[in-house]
């Protein structure tokens, strides 16, 4: 007889339910832990929990946690996780090791809930990971898939649209509309069939290192239950440790355990600095006769001004249904800008007012992506570990895809990581060599060398229509076959002018049909947070902060943020006549602050595990 696996919601509200945890073991009464079983343990083996008080004092922060020893920790449940994770497990069973222990954990208290992506997936990755997925003989086929039926690209004016060629990278052919946000619930389910021990709601928030050797250890999740002043609870627990010889990184862009790797092992050292873009994202459903089933639409131009760099997407989908969104490179000068503003009033356009009349907008999200390139990679591999996925950077810009690369990153990890761990005679420190060797072998590699120069030439005093016409060369004739590789001029922060040096941009107001206010928007992205713990978005002082910023750029953490969680509030009682404020219940975990902040003194960290955005169709 098989054994039945503990499921991790399960076991975490036992925690809260004594009565629940009568039923699963003989464990006395507690008030303290959530921790996860091995998917290898009987019901009876249960561990007794540490019973407590649970007296809210400072003593409960230095507590020992509990930890459990596994072969492989994934931090991250997006498709470079999963896919990573469903590889390992593949190989483990296969040679007949089902012991084989792979943890992932996944912030969101639900697989797919902080996942957004336009999205139109490449389907390499997905064909060599899983063969049958979308196969009709396959009884658990991924069934949410729109096979691209047409490309479309154009060059807005305020009133008008123009078809210009798209490069070879955007030809969509063979290629699906899908939500990634349902993928990865899928992929999940693919995973725990394999025995992947996946546990959503857990966020990894430090680094674990080996005393002595500085290699990676393992992550430990963040401790709940601590006050708004710091201090535990009454609903206290202590995060857990997972100690494991290789951890892998699938953090997505911007990861913050990802940023402390990056400084402590210098992975940067050899690369240009990341550069970022923000997606914006919305669902509708709109009136039958205004669907073309399959059909794919890109723009650039209008609304965005000749020294932005971005474009629009609209996908027709699944039955009647839309993804419509706006990315806008981070590096944009003018601090009066606003990208959620500027997509809002991009719907007015008649290129989309006419496919939107009638319809209803059913979603709302955003998300930071990488747009650094090849030139931007860094070191993948380290002591104990390495990134996989977009926390790494693997976005192909031009093509608009980073899916397949992302996921293709994450089983290469995954062969390697199980070759070391099989290989290995003893218990020392791993380092994925093979690792990087197969990413430099890889079409990632490739693909993303090719491409390289066409982001970057957009910061050519010709600005968009320079960069337009460099890239239709490399596109079609140079092929990234040239000797030079362009630069990133600055990071995003520093590309940001003071409001002295900038134009100020006036932005209608919204008409509640096709564009909407910023909190009506947020109340669609479900996100919660309990407000009576630390604020994740961490300023060492908000008043210096304000002191420092709001001369100089007069509120861009209002503009740049697309979930209205800062703001600078009238205060007479401040020298300024304003007061900095942060509402990060509003957080939609997109990584702008951490990434556009003039100064970089915004540092965006895990809150308690389960909390943030709830997506739906993104």
């Amino acid at each position: 007889m098989a054994t039945r696996r503990v499921p991790a919601v399960l076991l975490r509200s036992a925690v809260r339910n004594p009565t629940l945890l009568g039923h699963l073991s003989t464990a006395p009464r507690l008030c303290h832990s959530r921790l996860p079983q091995s998917a290898h343990r009987t019901l009876p083996a249960i561990r007794a929990f540490h019973a407590s008080r649970c007296r809210p004092n400072m003593a409960l922060l230095n507590g020992e946690r509990e930890s459990d020893e596994v072969d492989v920790v994934i931090v991250g449940g997006g498709p470079s996780g999963l896919a990573a994770a469903i590889r390992l497990k593949q190989m483990a069973n296969e040679a007949g090791n089902e012991d084989f222990r792979v943890v992932l954990l996944e912030k969101a208290g639900d697989m797919g809930a902080h996942i957004l992506s336009g999205a139109v997936i490449e389907p390499s990755a997905l064909n060599g990971l899983i063969p049958d997925w979308n196969s009709p003989e396959n009884p658990n086929l991924f069934e949410n898939v729109t096979p691209v039926t047409s490309d479309r690209m154009r060059f807005l004016t305020k009133k008008s649209a123009f078809t210009i060629p798209g490069p070879p990278q955007m030809k969509n052919h063979g290629n699906y509309i899908i939500s990634l946000n349902e993928l990865v619930k899928w992929m999940a389910e693919r995973a725990e069939e394999l025995g992947v021990e996946v546990y959503p709601g857990f966020a990894a928030s430090e680094v674990l290192y080996q005393p002595g050797t500085g290699a990676v250890r393992g992550v430990a999740t963040n401790d709940l239950g601590i006050g708004r002043n710091g201090a535990p609870k009454a609903s206290f627990e202590r995060g857990m440790e997972f100690h494991a010889r290789v951890t892998l990184f699938a953090e997505g862009c911007h990861g913050s355990l990802t940023k402390q790797l990056m400084k402590k092992f210098e992975l940067r050292r050899d690369s240009q600095p990341q550069t970022y873009g923000l997606g914006l994202k919305e669902v509708w459903e709109i009136k039958p006769e205004n669907f073309v089933k399959g059909q794919v639409s890109h723009t650039m131009g209008w609304p965005l001004p000749a020294d932005t760099y971005g474009g629009s997407w609209m996908y027709h989908f699944g039955e009647n249904k839309v993804s419509l969104g706006l990315v806008v490179g981070l590096d944009y000068p003018n601090p009066w800008l606003s990208p959620y503003q500027e997509f809002q009033r991009m719907k007015h356009h008649p290129f989309f007012a006419k496919v939107l009349e009638g319809g209803k907008r059913i979603s709302y999200g955003a998300r930071a992506l990488n747009e650094g390139g090849f030139q931007s990679i860094p070191k993948v591999a380290f002591p104990g570990g390495a990134l996989i996925g977009d926390t790494a950077g693997f976005l192909n810009v031009p093509k608009i895809k980073g899916i397949h690369t992302s996921m293709h990153s994450g089983m290469l990890a995954a062969e390697s990581t199980y070759q070391a761990l099989t290989d290995s005679k003893d218990n020392g420190t791993v380092m994925l060599y093979n690792y990087e060797d197969a990413l430099r072998k890889s079409h990632i590699w490739k693909e993303l060398k090719e491409v390289r120069n066409m982001r970057p030439s957009f910061h050519s005093p010709l600005k968009l229509f320079g960069g337009i016409l460099y890239s239709g060369l490399e596109a079609y004739i140079l092929k990234g076959r040239v000797p030079w590789t362009l630069s990133h001029p600055k990071t995003d922060a520093a590309s940001t002018k003071t409001v002295d040096q900038a134009k100020k941009i006036e932005y209608p107001k919204p008409d509640g049909v096709l564009s909407f206010d910023i909190l009506t928007s947020v109340s669609l992205t479900g996100t919660n947070h309990e407000e009576d713990q630390p604020v994740h978005l961490r300023v060492a002082d908000w008043d210096k902060h304000a002191e420092k910023e709001w001369p100089r750029f007069k509120g861009v953490e209002n503009r740049f943020c697309p979930a209205g969680v800062y703001e600078y509030v009238e205060d007479e009682s401040k020298p300024l006549g304003v007061r900095f404020q942060i509402n990060a219940q509003n957080c939609i975990h997109c990584k702008t602050c951490d990434i556009k902040a003039p100064s970089q003194d915004i540092n965006w960290t895990t809150p308690q595990g389960g909390e943030g955005p709830k997506y739906y169709m993104t």
